[in-house]
């Protein structure tokens, strides 16, 4: 790659000798300075920053509460967009069930979803095969074959394509929950196969070829999946008992048969709304190379103001629907308490310094990106609006109340970027504008991330 310009190499802007030393002065001057400093040094500074006023005040009663159930567990790995998904869809299937209990299987989902990513990946190194290797877009596609993340499109595509199981019929393995391992394996062998694939075409070789250099990789990566995930049943009976202690048996089914049983919302029929203040609201954008499975849907959004992003998903909570949602999870948040809240701690007072970037600044410089999908479970609403909203975490029930978390609505505004939601919630006008064609945003942009 050639150098465009030489490194840094004038003195104008070096820090000048002296300057560590007055600051050090100034700094030693503030008795607050010291104070934070002594504290620092000794315990973690979220516990001098954290807010009393802020987490004592945290009511964790709600309104409206549509769950009784146990949290789900991700463990270490990325795939909290699965979990949420299955967590939302798991509620209609135990009604009709007749359960309490239940959990569609997050690792036969998970293992689908490599193995359709592999093929995407592969195909978007065929696509690009004209550009050179440090061309940004190949870059950035080689920099990251396939991860665990994912977005509500790529969920529902993987449901649509491959349905769905109990988690007993394919249950958690060491890599479904520990995944860094085969994703380090798995990356391997799908940029061995875009080489193969960009020697062949240098090579002058046909679309065929490629084509049959990519199902050679694809079968190892499938051989790879199968032998650390199992491999996905194509029929299985499933049995249980429902609170009545009445027995049941469905006979042999597919995946695909289960999903159509016991999916009981209108996946076809839910839009991802997003609040990007960088961009119009109004229209509807996607990210180059975001998805999973080539030929399925697209991963959508459509941009919104955040007023009518609460108001659908405080809708939907108080209709009964769980809302799948993607957000900045590290913001302000409380892990044991299980507390977001804007003004949970005061850095600004510790540090004697401002942080008063934008939601819109915070995206265009790095500083904010969705990354991680959890399940609104239910909303306190005061006078017709929302101020606190209970969140259905995929973490595990140690921390906050036994693993289902307490949101400030403060929080909502500021860290929230996206929910699904059925497309007849919205205003006609807005469901005119999800007909435009989407604005192409690119592989990089802060909006793709949850999938990466």
């Amino acid at each position: 790659m050639a150098i465009t310009h030489a490194p840094v190499a004038s003195s104008e802007g070096a820090i000048d000798r002296e300057l560590g030393a007055e600051l050090e002065r100034d700094f030693l001057a503030n008795p607050k300075n010291r104070l934070a400093r002594n504290a620092v040094t000794r315990v973690s500074v979220d516990e001098v920053a954290l807010n009393y006023d802020v987490a004592t005040a945290m009511d964790h009663t709600f309104s409206h509460r549509i769950d009784n159930w146990t949290v789900t567990a991700q463990k270490a790995s990325g795939r909290c967009w699965l979990f949420a998904g299955t967590n939302t869809l798991r509620v209609g299937a135990k009604q009709v069930m007749g359960i309490k209990e239940f959990e569609f299987s997050q690792n036969y989902l998970f293992f689908w979803d490599k193995f359709e990513r592999a093929n995407y990946f592969l195909e978007g190194i065929i696509e690009t095969l004209e550009r050179d290797l440090d061309d940004r877009t190949v870059a950035f596609l080689l920099s990251r074959p396939i991860g665990d993340g994912g977005q509500w499109n790529m969920f529902a595509n993987l449901v649509r394509k491959h349905g769905l199981v109990p988690k007993a019929v394919m249950p958690e393995t060491e890599s479904s929950s520990n995944s860094r391992r085969l994703n380090t394996v798995v990356n391997t062998k799908l940029r061995q196969g875009a080489m193969a694939i960009r020697r062949l075409h240098a090579d002058g070789a046909r679309i065929e070829a490629l084509r049959a250099s990519k199902r050679e990789t694809l079968a190892a990566v499938f051989r790879i999946l199968c032998i650390h995930h199992g491999t996905p049943p194509e029929r299985f009976v499933w049995e249980w008992t429902d609170r009545q202690g009445e027995f049941h048996r469905d006979p042999e089914t597919t995946p695909l048969e289960f999903a159509a049983k016991y999916v009981t919302i209108p996946i076809d029929d839910y839009v991802c709304l997003v609040n990007d203040p960088r961009n119009a609201t109004g229209r509807t954008y996607t990210v180059e190379y975001l998805g999973n499975v080539v030929g399925g849907e697209i991963v959508k959004y459509l941009n919104v103001e955040m007023d009518l992003m609460k108001s659908i998903a405080q809708r939907m909570v108080m209709d009964g629907e769980p809302v799948w949602f993607g957000c900045d999870t590290g913001k302000m948040l409380r892990r044991d308490l299980g507390i977001w809240d804007r003004d949970l701690f005061d850095y600004a007072t510790v540090y004697d310094t401002d942080f008063t970037l934008s939601k819109e600044e915070r995206l265009l410089s790095h500083e904010t990106a969705m990354n991680h999908a959890l399940v609104f479970t239910g909303v306190d609403v005061v006078d017709g609006a929302p101020t606190r909203w209970r969140v259905e975490n995929s973490w595990g029930p140690d921390n906050a109340d036994k693993g289902f978390y307490t949101m400030n609505d403060s929080w909502f505004g500021e860290h929230m970027f996206e929910i699904a939601a059925p497309q007849g919630l919205l205003p006609p006008d807005l469901q005119r504008a999800l007909e435009l064609p989407p604005i192409i945003l690119p592989a990089w942009d802060p909006m793709g991330s949850l999938a990466r």
